[in-house]
């Protein structure tokens, strides 16, 4: 019992119960985010959480042991650090993307701070956590993960009103949701031709992109489809 005691209230253990905890929870609450296919998931929330929980300890160890306020120096860093990951992060029509790398930074930045004030225990484990995080990420998402947003580029060359109803209601039959449309007019080959542009987001347990591809090939008058 004193054995588990003094193991318990070491410092190492609590680091590493403070690290997990905080990625454990984060990460909660990025799997509903991962389900919803929103761009912060299970990975971006997980990391993040444990990046909080290690500047958090980083600024105490620094308060303790070089008797300051130590508090100034990583948030001033995280600060600045911010506008780079905010360079990352990339959004291309309705896809974010580099929200996790976004995240990396801010995690490998708050475990430079922890080796920086010598703090290597904490930086360490730190470290194998978020490569963990990382690692198992895409598994731990593609599990959850519901909703898939696409944008498809449809060329229709007759009856336009006529595939236009017919899509809708293949779309409102499968429960696939138009995100947005827009519509274009093109001449091709001396032959005018409707443009429409579609961000459409559906079920990815129910359905499958190539379904969808192929359901709206099959279709009398679209002449293409295109995938963004």
């Amino acid at each position: 019992m004193d054995i588990l005691s003094s193991v318990v209230s070491s410092d190492i253990f609590q680091v590493i119960l403070k690290l997990l905890l905080s990625s454990f929870l984060a990460g909660i609450i990025g799997i509903e985010r991962s389900s919803m296919n929103k761009p912060a998931g299970f990975g971006t929330h997980a990391i993040i959480g444990a990046s909080s929980a290690l500047v958090v300890m980083a600024s105490q160890y620094m308060a303790l042991y070089y008797d300051i306020d130590a508090s100034r120096i990583p948030s001033q860093i995280l600060a600045g650090i911010g506008f780079i990951g905010a360079g990352t992060i990339i959004r291309n029509g309705i896809n974010v993307r580099g929200v996790t790398t976004a995240a990396g930074i801010l995690s490998v930045t708050c475990i430079g701070i922890a080796v920086g004030i010598g703090y290597y225990e904490a930086a360490i484990i730190a470290t194998l956590i978020v490569f963990l995080i990382l690692s198992i990420n895409h598994e731990i998402t593609g599990k959850f993960e519901r909703f898939e947003l696409i944008e498809l580029t449809i060329t229709i060359d007759k009856d336009v009103a006529k595939a236009i109803d017919e899509i809708e209601d293949y779309f409102k039959k499968k429960e696939i949701v138009i995100k947005s449309i827009k519509k274009e007019v093109d001449v091709i080959k001396e032959k005018k031709m409707e443009i429409i542009k579609l961000s459409i987001s559906y079920n990815g347990k129910e359905i499958t992109k190539n379904e969808i591809l192929s359901k709206l090939f099959s279709m009398e008058s679209v002449v293409e489809v295109v995938e963004e």
